[in-house]
């Protein structure tokens, strides 16, 4: 059976992509070597829409969340969690692991916060030392607010964090121009890489508050990172060749695509998917749905576990379900990376056939047909 990899992370990788990780290994500490490292990470800078410092991590994504903890705060520091999902709760773990004092705002899940109250949050603890929020929550496919919550941040003391780990690349983001003071993401979704990569870019703000940070650390120690990463492009400690030669390759695609046309891309396959599900008589989970992936409630008469599992065992289609207090209740379809048009309309086929085994009742071909038309009308890159 063929398979197709449709989840929001990992996601599929090119072959180009897989052919170039797949060449020779070389010595980390060679020359020719630590030079592809600075060209990685001055092609990140692109992505991120930003001048200031990107590191790299051999972790995962949550390597460099954590990170972004352990570098700013101090026990007891006060920390702003905003949380409306699982991986936004992820920040106020890390930060109650760290001891710190997380402030919660929290926001039912598919939805968003309003950036009023994150004002009024700071007005009242002026002592707060970060908010910590995500650009796209995979949990439940809803984009945040991260212009206007830059907005407010930036006229306080306090850092802006920001977890793009799904978002990069695909989500609409410009790190600078939002006043975004750290950035975390991570190679699995957008970046069309295996997972094993993870990456921070800090702004000068940020530097600042790290140096002043007496948090005990060691592999994630950010100065160490910046004396040696930054300043000699050489990781601190054996960092994956195969990544940073698969990075490269990733960058050399965005930069001819133009990382505005990437957008473009895939709000039409957001669109395609969000309008297909709609078609076939089912609710979108978020509230402000992101880009890189569509959050489809399932219907009570549906049973959402039996339907991923189907999907992916009967039809070769890897999704997400739900998580937590709405597994079973949610599917998750991604449209970020080496996903495509054809990636999309085939996903939706494979939905409604399981939909039908399942008992749902609908006109057959309506998901497929209201997918084709956004993509005849907008898809053009």
């Amino acid at each position: 059976m063929k398979k197709y990899l449709m989840s929001p992370g990992p996601t599929p990788v090119p072959e180009d992509i897989l052919l170039t990780m797949a060449e020779p290994m070389v010595h980390h500490r060679t020359p020719q070597f630590i030079e592809k490292v600075g060209e990685a990470m001055e092609g990140l800078k692109y992505v991120f829409q930003t001048d200031h410092d990107v590191l790299i991590f051999t972790s995962s994504g949550t390597g460099a969340m954590e990170g972004a903890v352990s570098n700013v705060l101090n026990p007891n520091d006060k920390a702003l969690i905003i949380t409306n999902g699982k991986f936004a709760e992820r920040w106020g773990e890390i930060a109650e692991s760290f001891q710190a004092k997380p402030i919660y705002l929290n926001v039912e899940w598919g939805e968003v916060c309003d950036p009023q109250e994150i004002a009024e949050i700071l007005q009242e603890n002026p002592d707060i030392k970060a908010v910590y929020t995500q650009l796209t929550e995979t949990s439940a496919g809803v984009v945040m607010p991260i212009k206007e919550m830059g907005d407010i941040i930036k006229k306080t003391d306090a850092l802006f964090v920001v977890d793009a780990i799904s978002g990069l690349g695909g989500q609409k983001f410009y790190m600078d121009k939002w006043n975004v003071d750290i950035c975390v993401a991570g190679s699995q979704k957008g970046l069309m890489l295996p997972p094993g990569h993870a990456y921070a870019a800090v702004s000068e703000k940020a530097w600042k508050m790290v140096e002043k940070c007496k948090q005990p650390h060691y592999y994630f120690d950010w100065l160490t990172y910046k004396k040696k990463l930054v300043g000699d492009h050489k990781d601190p400690f054996t960092g994956s060749v195969l990544h940073v030669k698969g990075l490269l390759k990733f960058l050399e695609k965005i930069k001819s695509d133009g990382i505005e046309n990437r957008f473009k891309r895939y709000k039409v396959l957001a669109e395609a998917t969000q309008n297909a599900a709609k078609a076939l008589g089912l609710d979108l989970f978020a509230k402000e749905p992101c880009d890189v992936e569509t959050a489809i409630k399932i219907p009570d008469t549906v049973d959402g576990k039996k339907l991923v599992k189907l999907m992916r065992d009967k039809y070769g289609f890897t999704i997400a379900g739900g998580q937590k207090h709405v597994k079973g209740k949610i599917i998750r379809i991604a449209h970020m990376g080496y996903i495509e048009a054809f990636d999309v309309i085939s996903v939706i086929a494979s939905l409604e056939i399981v939909l039908k085994e399942l008992g749902w009742d609908f006109k057959i071909g309506s998901g497929i047909a209201a997918a084709q038309k956004v993509i005849i009308k907008k898809y053009k890159f």
